[in-house]
């Protein structure tokens, strides 16, 4: 596996205590004195899970990550109230507490379930005055079954579709060793019909490594999600970022979010991607989050650098806009309410 798939060595490894005493493991990466970037990975992934984007950004940010409880190094919870958007917050509470002094503020970035995580952690002082921008990446903040695609839309009955998809998140079923089918199925399920042998192999190593009761019981969470309230708090600068072929949380998703976000800052469309935007298109990832810590972090004094960064433009600031990001094609940029081009 080549070096954007291998794991980035930690400058250090800590441990945050939450609030009803889990473990949580967490890694800091890249330059002790640069700005900080927190990271917050999604449902049956990992510290892991962030290595292309890690290796984009240790070069000029101070980078943290940590496995979100149940998964990783973290500790299991004890009982079922350990599974919860709430528990999350407070997880994301601890790691912020522990490696963010008071008085400095982070880009705080999360992928699926962790960017519910920070939706979740939206009133919690500790993290919002620790926060100076929010991205929020392949993500939703409720009515998660009836909008999710990975059963084809041509199955007619909305009621079994919901049915089966929660099926899905739910099922305890240990996905074993991987194999070319599971392989397959993950890449139909939450990779582009593009994605290269490699990342549907980097995203197999992640998903078969994380434990079938933890993955079951936190596709029940999953299940029942409803934090548009807590979405509604979320009063820091925030970007969306979907990627238009993602199945588990369709671009209806990052639409909704875009337009009940207090201060969104920009809505980022990465054409042909699925669900797994970090792995799939990591340039076009820490593209926004360098833009995010040049416009709200370091005032503005830093020019966005890095591969990928070439095709972000300005999101407007009086409306969220909408950004097609490809690292390979010209970005466009239009104001919400437009009509998109063909």
């Amino acid at each position: 596996m080549s070096l954007p798939y291998e794991k980035v060595p930690a400058l250090r490894e800590l441990t945050a205590v939450s609030a009803d005493g889990t473990r949580i493991h967490v890694e800091e990466y890249g330059r002790s004195d640069g700005p900080t970037v927190v990271l917050s990975h999604g449902w049956t992934c990992s510290t892991l899970f962030w290595a292309p984007v890690v290796r984009l950004l240790a070069d000029g940010h101070r980078v943290i990550a940590y496995d979100q409880r149940g998964h990783g190094r973290s500790g299991v919870p004890i009982t079922r109230k350990g599974y919860s958007t709430e528990c999350l917050a407070d997880d994301l509470e601890a790691v912020m507490e522990a490696t963010v002094p008071d008085g400095q503020r982070v880009v705080l970035a999360g992928h699926s379930m962790g960017g519910m995580t920070i939706m979740a952690a939206s009133g919690r002082a500790a993290v919002r005055r620790r926060t100076a921008a929010v991205l929020l990446a392949s993500t939703g903040s409720s009515r998660l079954l009836g909008a999710t695609e990975v059963l084809s839309p041509r199955l007619s009955s909305r009621r079994l579709r919901r049915y089966l998809h929660r099926q899905l998140l739910v099922s305890r079923m240990p996905l074993g060793p991987v194999t070319a089918l599971s392989r397959a199925a993950l890449k139909y399920g939450v990779l582009a019909p593009g994605a290269s042998p490699e990342q549907v192999a980097f995203t197999a190593r992640i998903v078969h490594a994380c434990r079938a009761g933890q993955r079951s019981a936190w596709g029940r969470m999953l299940a029942e999600l409803d934090i548009d309230a807590e979405l509604a708090a979320l009063a820091a600068p925030t970007a969306v970022l979907v990627g238009t072929a993602d199945k588990l949380t369709p671009a209806v998703h990052a639409h909704r979010l875009a337009d009940a976000l207090p201060h969104c800052v920009g809505l980022h469309e990465l054409p042909g991607l699925g669900h797994m935007t970090p792995i799939e298109d990591a340039p076009a990832v820490s593209a926004v989050v360098r833009q995010l810590v040049a416009d709200h972090l370091t005032g503005g004094e830093r020019a966005v650098a890095g591969a990928g960064a070439e095709n972000l433009r300005p999101a407007d600031r009086r409306t969220h806009a909408v950004t097609d990001v490809n690292t390979t094609a010209g970005a466009v940029t239009r104001a919400a309410g437009e009509e998109k081009s063909a």
